[in-house]
């Protein structure tokens, strides 16, 4: 009798657990579309979404305009970009050698290693940017007659995309890793190739955990700030030349809210616009992800 009410006692509380972090999601959403529909009551969200100019911060008190978010989104997108081909590629190769190639006690030195680069703060990314990586791409561009600045997109998107790629790579090689050794064996058995048996076995099998993999370090992308801060400034240029300095939405969300600021004037309520749209941003792609991983099994099952 006694162990019957402990079990009970136990799924509540797991219950209670999960039911916790629904309520606060929501409590998320609800707060952030409140401030939000505070903004777009004083500035339109149509010069908000499509209007080409971006300068709250130089706005006299009530004024409306410079509102448009464009060059915010082109920044955050040409960075990402960068960092994801950086990142997607390598860590999807390092993955395929930690858990097809590699020996185990190879396995056992790379894979804390890339571990440890993991847990890396992104401040020390940044001063490796300022300090090394920047003026080395600036000193490049010159020697070929390139005009670039230190503070420039592709600076940011090549850190960025050093930053994410233990994560890519760490969670690709486990997505692989696990895999059933009967897929492996089955299809050497068979007469494929270690490659063949890769592209047309272990790849299709693990492509769902590797979907995840990319969501998870599309996020991270998307949301770093402090790399951006530094190697990219706070510029928001409207341009897809990777060689001038941009910004990216999270830069100017903590840009608006930083210091003592009022809730009740459209410079601070944008902080809310912009992070509402990068909500319904990643929402948007983590649907197309799944939609795709089902049509992925339907047609591989």
């Amino acid at each position: 009798m006694r162990s019957l009410w402990l079990e009970r006692l136990v799924r509540y509380f797991f219950f209670l657990c999960a039911l916790s972090a629904v309520v606060i999601t929501i409590g998320i959403v609800v707060s952030l579309l409140g401030e939000t529909l505070r903004f777009f009551a004083r500035v339109s969200i149509i010069d908000f979404l499509f209007g080409l100019t971006w300068a709250p911060q130089t706005l006299p008190t009530g004024e409306t305009s410079g509102f448009g978010a464009i060059p915010l989104f082109t920044g955050t997108a040409l960075i990402t970009l960068i960092a994801m081909a950086v990142a997607l590629p390598c860590g999807t190769m390092v993955a395929i050698y930690l858990s097809e190639y590699a020996s185990q006690t190879m396995r056992q030195i790379f894979k804390p290693v890339l571990e440890t680069l993991a847990g890396i703060p992104t401040l020390v990314y940044g001063f490796f940017a300022v300090t090394t990586l920047g003026p080395l791409l600036r000193d490049t561009a010159e020697f070929f007659h390139l005009s670039l600045v230190s503070e420039s997109a592709l600076n940011a998107g090549l850190i960025m995309g050093i930053m994410i790629l233990p994560y890519m790579s760490s969670l690709c090689e486990d997505a692989l890793h696990s895999l059933p050794v009967a897929l492996r064996e089955g299809s050497m058995g068979l007469g494929a190739t270690s490659s063949e048996t890769i592209l047309k076995v272990l790849l299709p099998a693990a492509f769902p955990n590797l979907m995840a993999a990319f969501l998870l370090s599309l996020s991270r992308a998307i949301g770093e700030t402090m790399i951006v801060v530094m190697a990219a400034g706070l510029a928001a240029n409207l341009t897809f030349n990777p060689f001038e300095a941009v910004t990216t939405v999270t830069v100017q969300i903590v840009s608006l809210l930083t210091g003592d600021q009022e809730f009740d004037n459209a410079k601070t309520l944008a902080a809310f616009g912009l992070g509402f749209v990068l909500f319904v941003l990643t929402f948007v792609l983590n649907l197309l992800a799944l939609y795709g991983v089902k049509r992925y099994k339907r047609i591989y099952g």
